[in-house]
């Protein structure tokens, strides 16, 4: 589903314009002259592959590059192979997510040698670590364009500086310079979107590569988060998730400050908009405010993540996370006694530096008191340039791999008993997809549970009531309730 967008009525023999998304708009109109040439040879549009890796901020700024290159007329095809152009959007906060880009560039290599004229892009989070840029220069020359997460608004004019040097382009900012917005995108549904309501994060977590990757908070005008709200909804959009790396700590870099709960409650008000989520919240920063919003709310899905990493008060200390154990679970007491129903789901981290035995009984003792409905459970991964990676009392691999199984166990074990409480009830689903078995429809409650029923293409993004019969642990099997 694509965003509309401002018109290409430019002067292209005249400079760029300096201010921006002007700017942008301008070079999309000279990459679009370009493309119309190159189509009028081949006989057909160019085509690219598009894929993301990471969390929801970067799905986000993909959705941007792919609406400016659908505007300035490519097309996009699910064979990296045959593309003309292949992207990848990168994540650095696991060293497995940077290994499976450097695995894909391997293979990309042998399809450039049969299609020399294809483009290879790089950008993101990993792209922002000056040794990850250095690596790509030095080692992989057939990659075309590298640039970072501060300038992902760029994309228009680093595609066609890179197409009039054709020679490598590594254009990386190590710090932000301004927030710009407005610019096409192509989003992966008609019917929900998310929305940036902030970048960067100040937390500097001690395992933690995003503050260096992402740069310090900088919160959106919430007047300009209400205008894209309501352009979403006029396009059809019902759902919207807002999208911060800390979104509870929203507006603290404001002139006039506004919470993230008054934004909630503004865009709460915007016609159209059916339900609400958001992602992530920091527990230090989870105010009694927010939580009596989430109670009141009439559109605020009964959904948190609330990522606690470890349940030892002293790896959290050495986390620098800013609560301790007790803390973590006082605040979830109060949220289930504000909204009895809520669906509560985590990140948690085992093989922490320096992690006991006792130090990891306390997490599982977190996960049975919290009562996650699930939560994404990960071994600690040493990223260059934050203080854990320096620490020499790393974890045996073999000790980590032994308590993340034990972790998993039990996460599943109390996650298949809170999902089942919805046993029987009938609940609004809104149908995202169809499964790969034909008439098999997937949707999400407003807990955040997936649901598959037999349905019909025609209710796709519409809310419908869905009685789930079957718990099968994190998704429900079902039938549309009468």
């Amino acid at each position: 589903m694509k965003t509309e967008d401002k018109s290409f009525d430019f002067d292209l023999m005249a400079p760029a314009p300096q201010t921006e998304p002007e700017r942008q708009y301008y070079f999309m109109a000279k990459l679009r002259e370009k493309i119309f040439a190159l189509e009028a040879i081949q006989k057909q549009p160019p085509t690219y592959f598009l894929e993301t890796f990471g969390c929801q901020m970067n799905e986000k700024q993909s959705e941007v590059v792919a609406g400016i290159l659908d505007e300035v007329g490519f097309v996009r095809t699910d064979s990296e192979e045959k593309a003309d152009v292949v992207l990848f959007n990168t994540c650095t906060v696991r060293e497995n997510a940077n290994m499976k880009v450097y695995g894909r560039l391997g293979l990309i290599k042998h399809h450039k040698k049969s299609h020399p004229s294809k483009r290879i892009v790089l950008f993101g989070c990993m792209m922002q670590e000056q040794e990850e840029a250095e690596r790509i220069r030095t080692q992989y020359p057939f990659v075309d364009l590298v640039f970072g997460t501060h300038n992902n608004y760029q994309f228009a004019e680093l595609y066609y500086k890179m197409l009039e040097r054709d020679a490598q382009l590594i254009e990386i900012w190590q710090e932000p310079r301004g927030i710009v917005e407005e610019l096409p995108s192509e989003r992966n549904y008609s019917f929900k979107a998310g929305v940036n309501i902030m970048y960067g994060c100040n937390n500097f977590c001690s395992y933690c590569i995003v503050p260096y990757v992402r740069g310090r908070e900088r919160s959106r005008e919430p007047a300009a988060i209400l205008r894209e709200v309501e352009k979403l909804s006029a396009e059809g959009v019902t759902e919207v998730m807002l999208l911060g790396q800390n979104v509870n700590s929203y507006g603290k870099t404001l002139p006039q400050k506004v919470s993230f709960a008054e934004l909630m409650r503004e865009v709460e008000k915007v016609e159209g908009i059916h339900r609400l989520r958001f992602m992530t919240s920091h527990p230090k920063d989870l105010s009694d405010e927010l939580i009596a919003y989430l109670a009141e709310s009439r559109k605020c899905c009964h959904h948190l993540h609330l990522p606690v990493q470890s349940g030892s008060s002293r790896v959290l200390k050495d986390m620098n996370r800013h609560y301790d154990k007790e803390q973590y679970l006082e605040l979830v007491r109060k949220i289930r006694e504000a909204v009895p129903d809520i669906s509560l789901t985590s990140d948690i981290m085992v093989g922490y530096p320096g992690e006991t035995e006792e130090d990891f009984q306390e997490t599982m003792d977190v996960v049975r008191k919290a009562q996650y409905d699930t939560a994404f459970t990960f071994i600690y991964s040493r990223r260059a340039g934050t203080p854990a990676a320096k620490r020499e009392d790393q974890i045996p691999e073999a000790v980590v791999q032994d308590r993340f199984d034990r972790l998993l166990a039990l996460v599943q074990e109390v996650g298949r008993e809170r999902s089942s409480r919805f046993t029987g009830t009938v609940q609004e689903v809104l149908v995202e997809t169809e499964s790969k078995e034909k008439g098999i429809f997937t949707g999400r409650t407003q807990y955040n549970l997936l649901a598959h029923f037999p349905a019909s293409a025609q209710m796709l993004g519409k809310y419908v009531r869905v009685r789930l019969s079957e718990c099968k642990g994190f998704y429900y099997l079902g039938e549309l309730a009468e």
